[in-house]
Protein backbone atom coordinates (compact mmCIF):
# COMPACT_ATOMS: atom_id res chain seq x y z
CA UNK A 1 0.00 0.00 0.00
CA UNK A 2 0.92 3.64 -0.10
CA UNK A 3 3.93 4.49 2.20
CA UNK A 4 3.17 8.24 3.86
CA UNK A 5 6.72 10.21 5.29
CA UNK A 6 5.85 8.73 8.92
CA UNK A 7 5.27 5.44 7.84
CA UNK A 8 1.69 4.98 8.13
CA UNK A 9 0.09 3.00 5.38
CA UNK A 10 -3.28 4.05 4.45
CA UNK A 11 -4.87 0.87 5.29
CA UNK A 12 -3.60 1.92 9.22
CA UNK A 13 -4.83 4.95 9.20
CA UNK A 14 -8.51 4.20 7.86
CA UNK A 15 -8.46 0.90 10.90
CA UNK A 16 -7.32 3.75 13.46
CA UNK A 17 -9.98 5.87 12.52
CA UNK A 18 -12.40 2.94 12.44
CA UNK A 19 -11.36 1.54 15.93
CA UNK A 20 -12.01 5.33 17.30
CA UNK A 21 -15.36 5.27 15.78
CA UNK A 22 -15.94 1.99 17.52
CA UNK A 23 -14.95 3.10 20.97
CA UNK A 24 -16.90 6.61 20.10
CA UNK A 25 -19.70 4.46 19.47
CA UNK A 26 -19.75 2.00 22.66
CA UNK A 27 -19.16 5.33 24.85
CA UNK A 28 -21.78 7.21 23.94
CA UNK A 29 -24.36 4.36 22.96
CA UNK A 30 -26.04 4.34 26.75
CA UNK A 31 -26.65 8.02 26.60
CA UNK A 32 -27.63 7.20 23.03
CA UNK A 33 -30.53 4.82 24.63
CA UNK A 34 -31.40 6.86 27.44
CA UNK A 35 -32.43 9.79 25.36
CA UNK A 36 -34.27 7.60 23.00
CA UNK A 37 -35.76 6.24 26.17
CA UNK A 38 -36.62 9.45 27.47
CA UNK A 39 -37.75 10.88 24.07
CA UNK A 40 -40.65 7.91 24.12
CA UNK A 41 -41.41 8.82 27.93
CA UNK A 42 -41.59 12.85 27.54
CA UNK A 43 -43.69 12.25 24.21
CA UNK A 44 -46.41 9.92 25.94
CA UNK A 45 -46.19 12.26 28.87
CA UNK A 46 -47.26 15.33 27.30
CA UNK A 47 -49.81 13.57 25.23
CA UNK A 48 -51.78 12.56 28.10
CA UNK A 49 -50.97 15.79 29.92
CA UNK A 50 -52.37 17.45 26.38
CA UNK A 51 -55.58 14.84 26.80
CA UNK A 52 -56.18 16.10 30.37
CA UNK A 53 -55.49 19.86 30.00
CA UNK A 54 -57.95 20.57 26.55
CA UNK A 55 -61.16 19.40 28.25
CA UNK A 56 -60.78 21.77 31.20
CA UNK A 57 -59.31 24.64 29.05
CA UNK A 58 -63.06 23.50 26.97
CA UNK A 59 -65.17 23.93 30.19
CA UNK A 60 -64.36 27.24 30.56
CA UNK A 61 -63.49 28.57 27.28
CA UNK A 62 -65.14 28.07 23.32
CA UNK A 63 -63.16 26.04 20.80
CA UNK A 64 -60.71 28.66 19.41
CA UNK A 65 -59.70 30.08 22.93
CA UNK A 66 -59.11 26.31 24.00
CA UNK A 67 -57.19 25.72 21.09
CA UNK A 68 -55.04 28.65 21.81
CA UNK A 69 -54.18 27.67 25.17
CA UNK A 70 -53.70 24.24 24.66
CA UNK A 71 -51.06 24.99 21.52
CA UNK A 72 -49.48 27.17 24.52
CA UNK A 73 -49.07 24.77 26.97
CA UNK A 74 -47.72 22.00 24.13
CA UNK A 75 -45.06 24.51 22.90
CA UNK A 76 -43.83 25.29 26.19
CA UNK A 77 -43.80 20.99 27.27
CA UNK A 78 -42.32 20.11 23.91
CA UNK A 79 -39.67 23.11 24.72
CA UNK A 80 -38.58 21.58 28.10
CA UNK A 81 -38.35 18.08 26.68
CA UNK A 82 -36.33 19.51 23.80
CA UNK A 83 -33.92 20.78 26.26
CA UNK A 84 -33.69 18.14 29.01
CA UNK A 85 -33.52 15.84 25.65
CA UNK A 86 -30.02 18.16 24.95
CA UNK A 87 -28.68 18.37 28.42
CA UNK A 88 -29.15 14.29 28.85
CA UNK A 89 -27.09 14.34 25.22
CA UNK A 90 -24.47 15.59 26.72
CA UNK A 91 -24.95 19.34 24.88
CA UNK A 92 -26.28 20.82 28.40
CA UNK A 93 -23.98 24.46 27.83
CA UNK A 94 -26.26 24.26 24.06
CA UNK A 95 -29.40 23.64 25.90
CA UNK A 96 -28.83 26.61 28.42
CA UNK A 97 -27.75 28.92 25.70
CA UNK A 98 -30.28 27.82 23.50
CA UNK A 99 -32.86 28.49 26.54
CA UNK A 100 -31.16 32.26 26.89
CA UNK A 101 -31.54 33.21 23.65
CA UNK A 102 -35.00 31.85 23.14
CA UNK A 103 -35.97 33.96 26.41
CA UNK A 104 -34.47 37.14 24.47
CA UNK A 105 -36.78 36.15 21.68
CA UNK A 106 -39.99 35.72 23.46
CA UNK A 107 -39.45 39.23 25.55
CA UNK A 108 -38.72 40.98 21.72
CA UNK A 109 -41.70 39.05 20.19
CA UNK A 110 -43.97 39.54 23.04
CA UNK A 111 -42.76 43.53 22.98
CA UNK A 112 -43.59 43.72 19.37
CA UNK A 113 -46.54 41.40 20.18
CA UNK A 114 -48.03 43.82 22.84
CA UNK A 115 -50.90 44.93 20.94
CA UNK A 116 -52.12 41.49 19.95
CA UNK A 117 -52.00 39.90 22.74
CA UNK A 118 -53.45 42.73 24.73
CA UNK A 119 -56.46 42.14 21.93
CA UNK A 120 -56.61 38.08 22.51
CA UNK A 121 -56.69 39.00 26.30
CA UNK A 122 -59.53 41.23 26.05
CA UNK A 123 -60.97 39.15 23.59
CA UNK A 124 -61.16 35.95 26.32
CA UNK A 125 -62.62 38.37 28.23
CA UNK A 126 -65.37 39.31 26.31
CA UNK A 127 -66.30 35.95 25.09
CA UNK A 128 -66.84 35.25 28.82
CA UNK A 129 -68.72 38.40 29.70
CA UNK A 130 -72.56 37.03 30.18
CA UNK A 131 -73.59 40.99 29.33
CA UNK A 132 -71.62 41.28 26.20
CA UNK A 133 -72.91 38.99 23.74
CA UNK A 134 -74.23 39.26 19.48
CA UNK A 135 -77.36 41.14 18.98
CA UNK A 136 -76.79 43.47 22.27
CA UNK A 137 -76.89 47.10 21.33
CA UNK A 138 -73.81 48.82 22.65
CA UNK A 139 -71.72 51.85 22.80
CA UNK A 140 -68.04 51.17 22.58
CA UNK A 141 -64.99 53.20 21.68
CA UNK A 142 -67.29 55.98 20.20
CA UNK A 143 -69.67 53.46 18.16
CA UNK A 144 -73.57 52.72 18.93
CA UNK A 145 -74.03 49.81 16.80
CA UNK A 146 -75.59 45.99 17.40
CA UNK A 147 -72.93 43.39 18.45
CA UNK A 148 -72.72 41.51 15.52
CA UNK A 149 -69.39 38.80 16.56
CA UNK A 150 -66.97 38.75 19.30
CA UNK A 151 -63.54 37.12 18.20
CA UNK A 152 -60.37 36.56 19.71
CA UNK A 153 -58.90 39.93 18.86
CA UNK A 154 -61.52 41.83 17.27
CA UNK A 155 -65.55 42.84 17.76
CA UNK A 156 -67.54 43.12 14.56
CA UNK A 157 -70.38 46.35 15.61
CA UNK A 158 -73.33 46.76 12.86
CA UNK A 159 -73.68 50.89 13.19
CA UNK A 160 -76.65 52.63 13.30
CA UNK A 161 -76.40 53.58 9.59
CA UNK A 162 -75.60 49.74 9.14
CA UNK A 163 -72.01 50.16 8.39
CA UNK A 164 -69.84 47.03 9.94
CA UNK A 165 -67.34 48.55 12.22
CA UNK A 166 -64.29 46.65 13.23
CA UNK A 167 -62.84 47.44 16.65
CA UNK A 168 -59.84 45.99 18.58
CA UNK A 169 -60.76 43.74 21.78
CA UNK A 170 -58.71 46.07 23.75
CA UNK A 171 -60.40 49.11 22.80
CA UNK A 172 -63.93 47.71 23.59
CA UNK A 173 -63.36 46.53 26.72
CA UNK A 174 -61.36 48.95 28.25
CA UNK A 175 -64.95 51.04 28.25
CA UNK A 176 -68.65 49.85 26.65
CA UNK A 177 -72.10 50.46 28.26
CA UNK A 178 -74.79 48.06 26.91
CA UNK A 179 -78.13 50.11 25.74
CA UNK A 180 -81.75 48.38 26.88
CA UNK A 181 -84.35 47.98 24.79
CA UNK A 182 -85.64 51.52 25.54
CA UNK A 183 -82.27 52.81 24.60
CA UNK A 184 -81.28 53.93 27.81
CA UNK A 185 -77.57 52.87 29.18
CA UNK A 186 -78.11 49.65 31.76
CA UNK A 187 -74.58 49.69 32.65
CA UNK A 188 -71.10 50.02 31.79
CA UNK A 189 -67.77 48.09 31.78
CA UNK A 190 -65.39 49.19 34.21
CA UNK A 191 -61.73 49.04 33.72
CA UNK A 192 -60.53 48.20 37.02
CA UNK A 193 -63.03 45.22 37.09
CA UNK A 194 -61.26 42.05 37.65
CA UNK A 195 -62.71 39.53 35.87
CA UNK A 196 -62.05 35.37 36.42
Amino acid sequence: MTQTGSGWSLDRIVEAVLAELRAALVETLPQLLTALIFFVVAYVAIRAILRLVRPVFEAVYDDLVADLFTTVVAVFLWFGAALALLKLLGMGEIAASLGTATGFVALGVSYALSDMIADTVAGVYLLKDPDFNPGDEVVAADVTGTVQSIELRKTRLTADGGDVVVLANSKVEAEWTKKSSSGSAVGAADPDDERA
